[in-house]
């Protein structure tokens, strides 16, 4: 195995990383403003319906306090990040394999060690990511919600970020709040935007563009240009979501005909269109 997914020794007074996204897959963040929108439940679905079109995708549970990524998919891990963080397990060791065919590395849940960001979480967490990328062709970020450090960090890594959010207005209010601070903070250009439980066809196209009105107005990046939201599409209200999730089962898997899922189905699709299909 390559010394690089081995666990690697880490000072207590290590100096702090410069974010950035890095190089090899395209990683893809999964965000939202608040919790309790279905970004772990788009992630996971959204990962099936790659792996289906034949890519290598790899979901990294970067919710490194509140892990909840195993819940949705039914697994019950004997070797978690918190494991090679502490270099008690070697990295290759601690990736698996998920109902959906795609590969998944889990965090402990509870683990307040990690609900703030030290320099050595910070080192710990860029070496793992380093050690992945060139191994898949694509890497989604599960991260927490809201504009913690912690997740704030884990979102500079990656070149691209999709925010999910919900039609109700406490998730629309977060999520705008999460977007400035991407914006000012990390200078994106462009932030692509899911609405999940979308109530009727064209809400999220709208809700998007409301939000896009509100940018225009009161936030600006550092070159001078408002960011822009790009909306990649609607996960429609949906009872199969539900039996689903109680299931702990994939939608995907579960009922791929569904509406929900044939919606998941297409955001996988246009992401692999913008995002993994090589240009000439």
């Amino acid at each position: 195995m390559s010394d690089a997914l081995s666990p690697q020794p880490m000072t207590p007074n290590a100096a702090p990383v410069q974010a950035g996204p890095v190089a090899g897959a395209r990683i893809i963040a999964i965000t939202s403003g608040k919790g309790g929108v279905g970004k772990t439940f788009v992630s996971a679905n959204l990962a099936a319906a790659l792996t289906r079109r034949g890519q290598r995708v790899l979901v990294l549970d970067a919710d490194l306090g509140l892990a909840n990524l195993d819940v949705v998919l039914n697994l019950h891990p004997k070797i978690t990040l918190h494991d090679v963080f502490t270099g008690k397990a070697r990295l290759e060791d601690a990736i698996i394999k998920a109902p959906g065919g795609f590969s998944v590395l889990l965090a402990g849940s509870g683990m307040v060690e990690y609900s703030r960001l030290t320099p050595e979480v910070r080192n710990q967490f860029l070496s793992v990511i380093q050690a992945l990328t060139p191994q898949y062709d694509v890497v989604l970020l599960d991260t927490g919600a809201g504009i913690s450090d912690v997740v704030l960090f884990s979102v500079s890594l990656a070149s691209e970020v999709l925010i999910v959010a919900t039609p109700e207005p406490t998730s629309l209010t977060d999520a705008y709040a999460a977007i400035k601070v991407l914006a000012m903070q990390q200078q994106r250009q462009h932030v692509r935007m899911v609405i999940n439980q979308a109530a009727r066809p064209g809400d999220g196209r709208a809700i998007t563009s409301q939000l896009q009105q509100v940018l225009d107005r009161f936030v600006s990046t550092q070159s001078g240009r408002p960011v822009r939201l790009i909306h990649m599409g609607d996960i429609p209200v949906d009872p199969s979501v539900r039996d689903a999730v109680m299931r702990r089962q994939l939608l995907l898997v579960n009922t791929p005909g569904c509406p929900a899922a044939l919606a998941i189905s297409q955001l996988a699709n246009k992401i692999e269109t913008a995002l993994l299909t090589p240009t000439a």
